[in-house]
């Protein structure tokens, strides 16, 4: 799990666009497919556009600036030609996964892809090419910086709506449509609410398709280079990973491959396949493909392995009752500290991800618990470019000099962390579930929430448990607070960004944050622990209920933008939203943007 990010764009000739984006940046071209089936990634369904009818928001060039392009560089010097030679193989199989989400995306965006590409040529105009890079940015014409408003279509673009199904259901299809046909077949439960298939009709039907089948022309080159990898490592723990990833883009079972990443321990640190389901706006069910390649610190990973074993203590201390409490995952959980070298997909998608948590399959979790992966060239290029700038326009002087990069990386790590706590499986009238099944959409942006507040929380249990520095309890709160505004300026529209609107309320309402008269914001710290166990509480029951309606208000109430949050955030217009990372030390890649995938 993660703060990350796209949405959709479905796009017929009569019709005009749609496109779904929630979470990371695209600097990268994606590929043009080949024609496919209606009931594979839909591309024959799609007509192609004129790029003489496409119109581009008068404003895309400031869209577009507020990401800074960032030279994200890594440290290599530990690789031998070795692992080198490995990690170039998996820079070229994750460009394959370019396509492939963004067709997720939206199943028109082929069509948009195709009519944009002139645009990359040397007579384009700057707006033209911004609209371009915003594009690939956003894979796809939606803002997801602006609850999802289209900066590029085919008419009148105020008219254009966002769109829920992504390109993981027919384009015409409610919620109510799918839910009735489940009920009506229950056979077909598992494979529609499966996180690896596509919803597609079939005449009169609604049928699952694997993604295996639906993106076979991507997958399975891509499984190629995984495999070509795994023969040109000695190290035994990712070779085994790769083999069995590469069988899994070809079967849709990723069990053994997650169970296989788990045990990884190698120079390079790798991370691709299907993840998060940020993207399916209807349902939440669907997965989304993304890569991570990068390479490991060991000594920095080292000095954080004494805190998955704080993980058990941590459960029992989060401040619900105990039968809700999940006592059964794994507590193996290892933490990697990475340089991020190169990302593709869903990882490369509008706001750039700092670390993630995974895998999501609460079978894996249960047996090993789940691996924490920290980005720490991203979250340097982070703290110095975005988050001190904004602490500089919206804190009190006097919270200033308590910003620190430690407690911005220790909350990044126990905001991981937590992910891998609280209810998982429940039962909901009887009957056992998931928290992610019973939450749908909501799920996504209540967890982030849940994650954010319980590493602050988390942090604050183990300074007074003598486990960590009582420095970061100066620290920590301002570091927290410029984080939220960093976080909500992401949009409403996108899971972390309601998540952290929620926050900041809900704790100013409650006493623990305070406003000057001159607008600027500081921690009241005699309230601040208690809310912030308060505000984990809350967001924990709701998750232990299975609460859908419950969350929906909790969102309602406190997720939105009020008078107090948007001013400030008025404030930093002239502050980068964040990064847009280059990749010099990817082996193969040129790191400017615009450049094409494999096969164009």
């Amino acid at each position: 799990m993660r703060q990350h990010r796209l949405r959709h764009f479905a796009l017929t000739l009569t019709l005009t666009l749609a496109l779904t984006l929630l979470a990371a940046t695209a600097c990268t071209s994606v590929q043009e497919p080949e024609e496919t089936t209606d009931l594979r990634a839909g591309d024959s369904a799609v007509s192609d556009i004129d790029t003489a009818d496409l119109v581009i928001a008068p404003d895309v060039e400031e869209r577009l600036a507020r990401f800074t392009p960032t030279d994200v560089e890594a440290d290599l010097s530990a690789l031998s030609d070795e692992d080198r030679r490995v990690l170039a193989l998996l820079v070229e199989a994750s460009r394959h996964l370019d396509p492939v989400f963004l067709r997720q995306v939206d199943a028109g965006n082929p069509a948009m892809e195709r009519a944009t590409r002139p645009w990359l040529g040397a007579d384009a105009s700057a707006e033209q090419r911004a609209a371009r890079e915003y594009f690939e940015l956003n894979y796809g014409p939606w803002d997801r910086l602006d609850e999802m408003e289209p900066f590029l279509g085919v008419g009148d673009l105020g008219a254009l709506e966002h769109p829920e199904s992504a390109g993981y259901y027919p384009e015409d299809v409610t919620a109510e449509e799918v839910e009735a046909w489940i009920e009506a077949h229950p056979e077909d439960e598992a494979a529609m609410t499966s996180t690896v298939t596509l919803i597609r009709r079939d005449g009169d039907a609604l049928v699952a398709v694997p993604y295996s089948e639906a993106f076979a022309e991507h997958l399975e080159p891509a499984a190629a280079k995984l495999h070509e990898a795994a023969e040109a490592t000695s190290n035994e723990s990712l070779a085994r990973f790769l083999a069995a990833r590469a069988d899994a883009f070809l079967s849709d079972d990723y069990y053994e491959s997650d169970m296989a990443w788990m045990d990884l321990d190698a120079p390079v640190e790798v991370t691709i396949g299907p993840y998060e389901t940020y993207e399916d706006g209807m349902f939440g069910y669907k997965a989304a493909f993304e890569s991570f390649v990068t390479v490991d610190l060991p000594a920095e990973s080292a000095a954080l392995a004494r805190y998955k074993d704080e993980l058990p203590w941590l459960e029992r201390n989060l401040p619900i009752p105990d039968e809700h409490k999940n006592f059964d995952r794994g507590t193996e959980s290892p933490i990697r500290v990475v340089d991020e070298v190169y990302t593709a997909g869903d990882a490369r998608a509008g706001v750039q991800t700092l670390a993630f948590n995974l895998p999501n399959d609460e079978r894996v979790r249960e047996a090993k618990g789940s691996k924490k992966v920290l980005l720490r060239n991203v979250m340097r290029a982070k703290y110095d470019k975005i988050l001190t700038p904004i602490a500089e326009r919206v804190l009190a002087a006097e919270e200033l000099p308590e910003l620190s990069f430690d407690a911005y990386f220790n909350f990044v790590l126990h905001h991981e962390l937590s992910h891998g706590l609280g209810p998982g499986r429940i039962t909901v009238n009887g009957e056992e579930t998931e928290v992610r099944l019973e939450l749908k959409e909501l799920y996504s942006t209540l967890e982030e929430a849940k994650a954010d507040v319980m590493g602050a929380y988390d942090i604050l249990a183990l300074i007074d448990k003598g486990e960590m520095p009582q420095e970061l309890r100066a620290t920590l709160p301002a570091t927290y607070l410029a984080g939220l505004f960093r976080s909500v300026r992401f949009g409403l529209g996108e899971a972390h960004g309601r998540g952290v609107a929620a926050q900041f309320n809900y704790l100013l309402d409650k006493g623990a944050l305070a406003v000057d008269d001159d607008g600027r914001f500081r921690v009241v710290n005699d309230t601040f622990p208690g809310a912030i166990r308060d505000l984990a509480h809350d967001i924990l029951m709701l998750q232990a209920a299975g609460d859908y309606p419950g969350t929906e208000e909790f969102l309602d109430r406190w997720g939105r933008a009020t008078p107090e949050l948007t001013a400030a955030v008025a404030r930093l217009e002239d502050v980068p939203v964040d990064i847009r990372p280059r990749y010099p030390s990817a082996p193969g890649v040129d790191p400017r943007p615009g450049v094409t995938a494999p096969g164009e």
